[in-house]
């Protein structure tokens, strides 16, 4: 099993920054990709960025200048610096971890969600 714990999210004025943090735990023995995604209401889940065990970044051309993704391979642990924020971010954003466990079996594990809400 592996757990997902998020934090960071919380109430910004438009401008504002953010940073959030995905910790990942349990029977993990290799994570190969580390994301985030975002859902607004009534929308789909979106990607917003996701980061490779080799550092390969991909993002959405909507973050693009705006958000940066990294991770501490150690501490197995991804994070979203989000800059210059917008309404239009306004969502849940969500972790998503994609990897093997330690009987070599892959997996696939989602966040609680965490709620960033961009408002004066």
């Amino acid at each position: 099993q592996v757990q997902l714990v998020e934090s960071g999210g919380g109430l910004v004025q438009p401008g504002g920054s953010l940073r959030l943090s995905c910790a990942a735990s349990g029977s993990i023995f290799s994570i190969y990709s580390m994301g985030w995604y975002r859902q607004a209401p009534g929308n789909q889940r979106e990607l917003v960025a996701r980061i490779s065990s080799g550092g390969s970044i991909m993002s959405a051309a909507s973050v693009k200048g705006r958000f940066t993704i990294s991770r501490d391979s150690a501490k197995n642990t991804v994070y979203l610096q989000m800059h210059s924020l917008k309404p239009e971010d306004t969502a849940v954003y969500y972790c998503n971890v994609l990897g093997s466990l330690s009987d070599y079996n892959p997996f696939e594990s989602w966040g609680q969600g965490t709620q960033v809400t961009v408002s004066s």
